[in-house]
């Protein structure tokens, strides 16, 4: 029987994390040429950006690479809930010479409505794309299967995952409350049962008839091991990452993984709309002060609000409102070359396996 990893074609039981906004063609590449998985995130441009950033992997690898969207429900605009939290962050504005947007508009469009990026998939036929935040329709599964393309799903409760095998995706990626960036829940209303990595994994593999990749705050090879021995064909890392020179990370970004803060990860909303993993800084602070109590618009209305100030600040020189993803395994980040790491978590993965 093929494996997972045979059907797409990679050797090393290792996904980088398609991290939107961090991970890039050439990190990707890299990882992919190095004989893991490489991954972008498209999530957050249009088609012709997600066309842009395919053709530019390509050139750089004949190599397997998951290409990953947002399937979040459309944002339901609320004019009196998006002016109250503009007008909470007009004082912070104003600090750097800058005023808030007079509006926010949904900046990202979810690939559950986004047709032209599913004829991109149809076109260009990635091996892998995966899902966030929830499914597309059972029409768009069927069409993307129908092309050859493999397709990955997180899932961060048993319930999620059976909803994606029942949709027909080829694997379940069992994303644990330690992940960084986004938190995948398909309904982010509801309440969250916060399973980590290792009790989800396990939860998955004993109940589903595919594949299941571990996913949240693994950093060497003794995690991957770890997410092995526990019935996963793979593990995904992501925060890894985000110090290798290929990241589009800022300096800003970095200097905050290396920093104290680092064993401090926290989840909020008030970035994005949704719950996300970041570093502690200035931004996350806006709960417990100018944000607090606020019901903040939906995603990704809100992240209109949240960009703008982080671009407004760092004109002025600072970079802590900034969206610092980490997951909870920060402290064990290290900086190095992209294909370097993966050599390194190969042999790390070894010694692991040989002290069994």
């Amino acid at each position: 029987m093929v494996s997972l990893l045979e059907r797409i074609g990679f050797t090393l039981p290792i996904i980088q994390a398609p991290m939107a906004g961090t991970s890039t063609p050439a990190m990707a590449a890299a990882v992919t040429n190095a004989g893991a998985l490489g991954s972008i995130g498209v999530g957050a441009v249009n088609a012709a950006g997600a066309r842009a950033m395919i053709e530019t992997l390509r050139g750089l690898t004949s190599g397997p690479f998951n290409v990953n969207v947002f399937c979040h429900q459309p944002a339901t605009a609320d004019e009196s809930r998006e002016r109250v939290w503009l007008d909470a962050l007009k004082q912070i504005f104003q600090r750097f010479n800058a005023a808030p947007p007079p509006a926010l508009t949904e900046i990202y469009t979810s690939f559950v409505a986004d047709t032209a990026m599913l004829e991109l998939f149809l076109e260009t036929r990635p091996a892998v794309v995966s899902f966030h935040f929830g499914l597309p329709p059972h029409e768009t599964i069927a069409r993307l299967k129908s092309a050859g393309i493999v397709l990955l799903s997180s899932a961060t409760t048993l319930d999620e995952a059976a909803q994606a095998v029942a949709a027909g995706v080829d694997a379940v990626i069992a994303l644990g409350y330690e992940a960084g960036g986004h938190r995948g829940v398909f309904d982010p209303a509801a309440p969250d049962s916060q399973m980590g990595v290792f009790a989800l994994t396990r939860l998955l593999v004993s109940r589903l008839a595919v594949p299941v990749i571990a996913a949240g705050g693994i950093m060497d090879g003794a995690g991957i091991a770890a997410a092995l021995d526990l019935g996963a064909v793979a593990a995904q890392l992501g925060t890894a990452f985000i110090a290798c020179p290929e990241s589009s990370a800022d300096s800003y970004h970095r200097a905050a993984l290396f920093g104290p803060g680092a064993g401090h990860t926290e989840m909020t909303r008030v970035i994005s709309g949704r719950p996300a993993r970041c570093l502690p800084n200035k931004i996350t602070a806006l709960k417990d002060a100018e944000l607090k109590d606020l019901p903040a618009p939906d995603y990704p209305i809100a992240y209109d609000a949240g960009k703008a100030l982080a671009q407004a600040a760092k004109a002025m020189g600072e970079g802590g409102y900034g969206a610092q993803w980490a997951g909870q395994g920060a402290p064990l980040a290290r900086a190095m070359p992209a294909a370097e790491l993966i050599a390194t978590l190969k042999d790390e993965l070894a010694a692991a396996l040989a002290r069994r």
